[in-house]
């Protein structure tokens, strides 16, 4: 595992953007209970190792820091489980727009 990471390199860096006691008063109490917290993917701006607090540019351009997570992150999200209604609407709709008849 690289623990190293270098200037320029794509990293996720990970902060708590609020503690609980500073969360809205009319939140749900489980969400209150714990503390609103940022994960985020960017260039590192200066050379740091893991655990590190670093600062990083991200791809819209705004520097954001926190404790490094990760050296080349990938994206582990989907789009869930396939929708059976949406599986056999598909063709049945492309074949209407096909006609015309849509």
């Amino acid at each position: 595992m690289i623990t190293m990471a270098k200037q320029g390199d794509w990293v996720k860096i990970h902060s708590v953007v609020l503690e609980p006691f500073e969360r809205a008063k009319n939140l749900p109490e489980d969400t209150k209970k714990v503390p609103l917290e940022m994960w985020i993917n960017g260039f590192l701006k200066k050379n740091g190792e893991i655990n590190d607090i670093v600062e990083i540019t991200t791809l819209s351009g705004r520097t954001v820091s926190g404790k490094l997570v990760e050296i080349n992150p990938r994206y582990t999200h989907d789009f869930g489980d396939p929708v059976p209604e949406l599986l056999k609407i598909g063709p049945i709709l492309k074949k209407q727009l096909e006609k015309g008849s849509a």
